[in-house]
């Protein structure tokens, strides 16, 4: 064959040759795929790839939507123990917590003997405006039983709650009525307050509980103040114990009230997330006001922002034991379906420089997750030299006091825990649940009397006169647990304290029941002294006798690690 017809043949192999390419790959691609997913480029194109892989070729139907769903939070698990995915059928409620109000029917209440039962009304709430009263039993929902082992307070809580506008039909079981009570509610905005308590604890000095940091949470403390000014405070405490945070932005509002104009408040840097720094300006109400602030292990967060800001500016004494140490800023991100992740982006940093994060290998740190606990096996709840500062996280406020980055803040001043009086019997009761089992039902059993005092003191008072602890420890023992004498007369104040505290609560609410616990409880008596005392306002370090030494005394360094 000559070489002119050789080149007019090339064409036509040329094709035959890229369609039988086309074929073989094609062959090759439907039946290896499963083991060839190193030829995906790019760690998200693989993921997908290995979703669609699953859903094509897998033995089983699989549910996508759900290995989805399971998936998520194993990711995200992976890289710290704060980044977390929230389902769509949870966001509202997470959110709800935060942003001030939800919709809803407008109560309180726990599940006793399988029934709800109504522990108080929002005042100004649906349920109040139709008539449902504390003591109600919820019998029915939606001409439903709503009763049994199976009622759960999640299942109460999603049943009860609902968009604003919507309806719900309840049968109540009322003391005193032989029939049940039918009411149609209309479900409405139901107010989240994040100031649990606002009372003046002497004639000078006043007290204020924020139990989070939500939208409303420099408005309700504006509230505060303005009502403690006008009964004439001279100090404050800070209440911060437990407040596990929330928002940043309301803890810098909150703690500008408190700062003179120009000092830092805190700043956040990450890795895609260039420094932003907050400083106060010079608005604040409160900037020259004594103040102490309270915390513990439960403070964390947007609490430990409020709480290194005054610190570290020296600006008023910190009281209580060492916070959680959270320094990771989530941002919340949403998805089309409903849900959303919160994603760390950056860690927050005090005035002196210190990130308070605790150390962490990934979401999984066993001991990340252990540490309260293993801070109370090492005996730090109860002895301050128990506590263990990194060296290496050195730094120090404007007046050149040592402060530490690297696992929380440590106070000023530390109050132990108190164990006086705690004994195997108090334990066992409390741990059992038998105290609020049993001030439930005194309290519902006798709501009618309870209800004639209006203050905290006159129901104490009438309180003292029913001889409570020995009826509980009568009911106890039906209850399983033996009498022994020694132990509760070892344990007498702590169980009365209990009792009252439980019952004051049910009738009166959270800030009368905190203010019976605070006259005897160490940290706040400790808060007071200070402020009483007139040293709230941290003074700077002594320096080292001139005449002692032939060379010049060091001055403070400069903020910073060092």
């Amino acid at each position: 064959m000559s070489t002119k017809n050789s080149s007019r043949f090339t064409p036509i192999i040329i094709a035959v040759s890229v369609v039988a390419g086309i074929l073989i790959g094609t062959f090759y691609a439907k039946h290896f795929a499963g083991n060839r997913l190193g030829i995906i480029n790019g760690s998200s194109n693989k993921l997908n790839a290995l979703l669609r892989i699953v859903e094509d070729q897998y033995v089983d139907t699989v549910n996508m939507a759900d290995l989805v769903e399971k998936a998520m939070p194993e990711i995200l698990s992976d890289l710290d123990p704060h980044s977390v995915y929230i389902p769509a059928k949870d966001l509202q409620n997470v959110n709800s917590e935060l942003e001030g109000s939800f919709s809803g029917i407008g109560i309180q209440f726990t599940i006793q003997g399988d029934t709800i039962h109504v522990n108080a009304v929002v005042h100004g709430g649906p349920s109040e405006k139709i008539g449902l009263m504390a003591g109600d039993r919820i019998v029915t929902v939606n001409d439903s039983l709503f009763v049994g082992p199976k009622l759960t307070n999640e299942l109460a809580l999603r049943t009860l709650k609902g968009p604003k506008g919507t309806e719900v039909k309840l049968g109540v079981k009322r003391m005193g009525e032989k029939e049940l009570l039918h009411f149609t509610v209309i479900r409405g905005d139901i107010p989240q307050n994040t100031v649990d308590a606002a009372y003046m604890v002497n004639k000078e000095i006043g007290y204020v509980k924020v139990n989070k940091f939500g939208r409303t949470t420099h408005v309700e403390l504006l509230k505060a103040l303005a009502e403690l000014n006008h009964h004439g405070c001279k100090g404050l405490i800070i209440d911060l114990r437990g407040n596990t945070g929330g928002y940043m932005e309301a803890a810098v509002r909150m703690v500008n009230e408190f700062l003179p104009e120009g000092k830092l408040i805190v700043y956040v840097q990450g890795r895609k997330y260039p420094r932003a720094e907050e400083f106060a300006d010079g608005t604040g109400s409160s900037q020259k006001m004594p103040l102490v602030v309270l915390i513990d292990e439960g403070s964390a967060s947007a609490s430990e922002i409020f709480t290194g800001a005054i610190q570290d500016n020296d600006r008023g004494m910190v009281v209580g034991r060492r916070s959680f140490g959270k320094g990771l800023v989530q941002q919340p991100i949403d998805f089309s379906d409903g849900s959303a992740i919160r994603l760390t982006i950056a860690r927050y940093y005090t005035p002196s420089g210190r990130c308070i994060q605790r150390p962490y290998r990934d979401g999984r740190d066993r001991n990340y997750e252990l540490d309260l606990y293993n801070r109370y096996e090492h005996g730090e709840f109860f002895s301050r030299d128990s506590i263990k500062q990194n060296g290496s996280e050195r730094y120090y406020t404007g007046l050149g006091r040592v402060v530490y980055g690297g696992g929380g803040i440590m106070p000023d001043i530390f109050v132990p825990q108190d164990t006086t009086g705690v004994t195997s019997y108090l334990s066992m009761v409390i741990n059992r649940g038998l105290t609020i089992q049993y001030t439930f039902r005194y309290t519902d059993d006798n709501r009618k009397t309870l209800s004639k005092y209006t203050t905290e003191e006159k129901l104490l008072k009438y309180l003292k006169s029913q001889g409570l602890v020995e009826k509980f420890i009568r009911y106890a023992d039906s209850k399983g647990v033996k009498r022994r004498n020694l132990l509760i007369q070892k344990s007498y104040k702590l169980l009365e304290r209990n009792i009252y505290g439980n019952v004051i609560y049910n009738i009166l609410g959270l800030q009368e029941y905190l203010e019976y616990y605070n006259k005897t409880d160490e940290t706040v008596l400790k808060g007071i002294e200070v402020l009483e005392n007139g040293k709230a306002f941290p003074q700077a370090p002594q320096k080292p006798d001139m005449a002692d030494t032939t060379e010049p005394a060091p001055l403070p360094p400069p903020p910073g690690p060092r």
